[in-house]
């Protein structure tokens, strides 16, 4: 006797094996199954259609933009050190020549000066003639030689290869606060350190009483130096000067990563600074006054003033503790000392327009800034030392998470791609965190 279908109530005779269904079935149910399978192909029809069509308006210039920037900053910046070198060997060779032009004005003196004392004394002798003219003879000889002067020069040529430049994609995931690891690593602050800190892909900066300390990525000093300019308010990295900046109350310092000269560039004298961030082009500073101002200075070819923004951010009655550049976008930290509540603002670092706020629900009981931090993913985290929490903030100005930290955070750096350092009342502890799969 023969089977019949296996759908219920079906009383025809199976044809075949449905492997949709993974059933044995008459022909009209897999002709019907067939059917609706063939329909599935319809809105995969259009997706890849949709798809074909973002393809081909996919912005290639868009997508690489940041790289090619990069890339063009690392151009500029041997074209720079070229230069300089250039320079240098044009003064070497200026020096040379000047060291030879420079003695023979003192020698042409000399003679001068001696013919001078003959003539106002109207007394000479036939030697003394004769040996002046032998120096003039001597002088116009040496003058000669100067002149025809020429110098080889040895060059070898720039070698350069492929190695100079490395390309490897990276997609920048968001991290998860909730991951942060048990501290891997604790520098433990002497007393009467600042705070601050900041860093580069290479070392971060931070001041151990007396000094400023440059650590490596394993928290082991590479270098330091003494530091005796007063309180340190704030720091950042400019990559276009190569160069750490220091904030002092009153004035700006440049640190050199590989000497550690300190070199004060700039000094306000009526105003107090607070906090300071960087683009590749401009270093944004903050005042410490009601009302703050940010102040734009341009990095190259020297740090000078070129604009400041006051009354666009915050009224008579707040301040804005902290200032942090990431992607052409500034996020600012407003106390409003009236109603003693804060707020994060995103804004766009070229106009200043704002391009979201949010409230914060901590109040500002003591007189101590309150700082933030860029995360990857365009997101930020604030430290909130109030009550020992960090909150992460999404790119759209949402919360969302916080966690309880201790002891007291003061200060936070994403340090690498997955290392995050916090800077606590008497620490720094450095630890790992993971992003969302």
């Amino acid at each position: 006797m023969s089977q019949t279908c296996s759908i219920e109530k079906c009383m025809r005779t199976l044809r075949g094996f449905c492997d949709c269904c993974q059933q044995y079935l008459c022909l009209q149910h897999l002709n019907e199954h067939n059917a609706s399978l063939v329909s599935q192909l319809n809105p995969l029809n259009d997706e890849i259609n949709v798809l074909g069509d973002r393809l081909k308006t996919l912005n290639i210039h868009k997508a690489v933009a940041d790289s090619r920037q990069k890339l063009d900053e690392w151009r500029q910046d041997c074209y720079k050190k070229i230069d300089c070198l250039f320079e240098q060997k044009c003064q070497e060779l200026d020096q040379l020549v000047e060291e030879k032009i420079r003695q023979q004005r003192e020698e042409l003196n000399r003679i001068y000066s001696k013919i001078t004392e003959l003539v106002n004394a109207q007394e000479t002798t036939r030697q003394d003639i004769d040996l002046l003219a032998l120096n003039i003879r001597q002088l116009e000889t040496n003058m000669n030689n100067i002149e025809q002067t020429c110098f080889t020069i040895n060059t070898r040529p720039l070698l350069l290869d492929d190695t100079f430049i490395s390309i490897t994609k990276t997609i920048e995931k968001e991290l998860d606060l909730s991951t942060l690891s048990p501290p891997c690593t604790t520098i433990h602050r002497i007393l009467g350190s600042f705070r601050s800190l900041t860093g580069n892909d290479r070392h971060f900066l931070t001041h151990q009483e007396p000094n400023l300390c440059l650590f490596d990525q394993k928290l082991n000093i590479a270098k330091e130096t003494l530091w005796s300019y007063g309180a340190i308010w704030d720091m950042c990295w400019s990559s276009t000067l190569d160069r750490f900046i220091v904030l002092g109350k009153k004035s700006i310092f440049l640190i050199n990563e590989n000497t550690m000269s300190i070199d004060n560039v700039h000094t306000v004298s009526k105003r107090d600074l607070l906090s300071c961030t960087c683009s590749d082009i401009v270093l944004f500073v903050c005042t410490n006054e009601d009302a703050s101002s940010i102040m734009e200075f341009i990095l190259f070819p020297s740090i000078e003033l070129i604009r400041e923004w006051k009354y666009l951010t915050c009224s008579n009655d707040e301040i804005i503790n902290d200032i942090v550049y990431n992607n052409e976008n500034l996020a600012l930290m407003v106390e409003n000392q009236s109603e003693k509540s804060l707020r994060i603002e995103l804004r766009y670092a070229e106009t200043l327009d704002r391009i979201w706020s949010l409230q914060l629900d901590i109040r500002c009981a003591q007189k101590i800034p309150f700082r933030c931090c860029a995360l990857t993913g365009n997101e930020w985290l604030i430290v909130d030392y109030e009550t020992d929490r960090l909150l992460q903030i999404t790119k759209d100005g949402k919360m969302k998470t916080e966690i309880k930290y201790s002891p007291t955070p003061c200060r936070a750096l994403m340090f690498d791609t997955n290392k995050l350092a916090i800077s606590t009342v008497n620490s720094v502890n450095l630890h790992t965190i993971q992003s969302n799969q």
